[in-house]
């Protein structure tokens, strides 16, 4: 995975009372629709990150959806018609004509991992795995899936409703396994923490 930052377009508000839905949007469309949204009064959330893209003559910083095909609303689910008359949406996504909330700790996360500055980006959903809780820095308080890949580790928080997932790279230091009160970290990783 290269470099990449998220880049929030608009953050979540916490006051609303309606749920978070996710709304399923053609190709290419996810900003479209996020300006739609807002401007007809919905509350809305586009997580973005930034990456580098080669071109045939030069690597570009570009800014992508966080979820491709995918962004989240906050509405009255007995309301659908002004959301899904936003050119660009397809569908809210749920279990047949019903939408299905997104729970709001999973919003929570990912929100969280964007005010971050920690690098991020997509990464495959996963279901297996240790489930930790950073104890310290920016993402303290955050559970998700500690990964190892060659020396680095990442905790992976996944959105269940879109079975899609956000990779954040972490210091091993920080977390502790969730279902435990404290655990010390690896030898190495304690070195590296107070480096």
């Amino acid at each position: 995975m290269s470099a990449i930052r998220l880049s929030p377009l608009e953050e979540p508000a916490r006051g609303g009372r309606e749920a978070w839905f996710a709304i399923r949007v053609r190709s290419n469309f996810e900003k479209s629709v996020a300006t739609g949204l807002r401007d007809k009064g919905f509350e809305e959330f586009l997580p973005l990150y930034r990456t580098r893209r080669q071109w045939s003559d030069r690597i570009k910083e570009v800014e992508l959806p966080l979820f491709p095909g995918y962004i989240f609303g906050r509405f009255d689910p007995s309301h659908l018609w002004p959301v899904l008359s936003v050119q660009g949406v397809v569908h809210i996504v749920g279990a047949g004509p019903v939408p299905t909330p997104v729970d709001d700790a999973e919003i929570e996360a990912v929100s969280m991992i964007m005010r971050s500055t920690a690098a991020a980006g997509p990464w495959p959903y996963l279901r297996t795995g240790d489930t930790v809780k950073v104890t310290h820095g920016a993402l303290s308080g955050l559970t998700g899936i500690l990964l190892q890949i060659k020396s680095q580790y990442r905790l992976v928080v996944s959105v269940s409703m879109l079975m899609r997932s956000v990779a954040v790279e972490i210091d091993i230091a920080w977390v502790r396994p969730s279902n435990s009160p404290s655990v010390c970290p690896p030898d190495g990783a304690r070195s590296r923490a107070a480096a």
